[in-house]
């Protein structure tokens, strides 16, 4: 999905060469997501159901 694909493209470009190995988790467990769950989960849609992605979800919200 483009919106989805153009949120995480900001993210890697500002983030993706200071990403900590929790960051890389968090946000290999986002990406195992349906490409509609993700975009639920960017837009605010819907909260994600592990809270250890809270902070990055936050963060794509922002972006």
């Amino acid at each position: 999905m483009l919106e989805n694909d153009l949120i995480l493209e900001r993210f890697l470009n500002a983030r993706g060469a200071t990403m900590s190995a929790a960051d890389v988790v968090a946000l290999d467990a986002l990406l195992d997501h349906s490409d509609n769950d993700l975009w639920a989960l960017l837009s605010a849609r819907m909260e994600p159901a592990d809270a250890a992605l809270l902070p990055l979800v936050g963060y794509l919200r922002s972006i």
